[in-house]
């Protein structure tokens, strides 16, 4: 009995040491809703890019700031739709916080 008290004493802290490792989590950004059209998809995502490149850097929300916001690299008839996904991106990630990763 009092071997077996030692064998446990001893291997509990080799079982809890593998329990210490940190654990990679992906998420990935959130999609688009489904009724956005491929010019507010792309513009959802760089807005998602855009608002992360703004929580990392500490600054407070403001989409108005982002070059591709305000001259949106699409034809000018789909400017107000890019801009809408653009918007909506940006707005999701500050309220929900950026997603995780370098770039998107």
């Amino acid at each position: 009995m009092k071997k077996m008290i030692a064998l446990a004493a001893l291997l509990l802290p080799l079982a809890l040491a593998g329990c210490s490792h940190p654990t990679v989590v992906y998420a990935a950004p959130p999609p688009p809703p489904p009724e956005f059209s491929a010019i507010a998809q792309q513009g959802y995502h760089d807005g998602i890019a855009a608002a992360r490149r703004d929580i990392n850097h500490g600054l407070p929300p403001d989409v108005n700031r982002h070059p591709r916001f305000r001259n949106p690299p699409v034809p000018p008839p789909a400017f107000e739709d890019y801009r809408h996904g653009f918007r909506a991106g940006y707005d999701q990630s500050f309220r929900n916080g950026p997603p995780p990763g370098p770039g998107y």
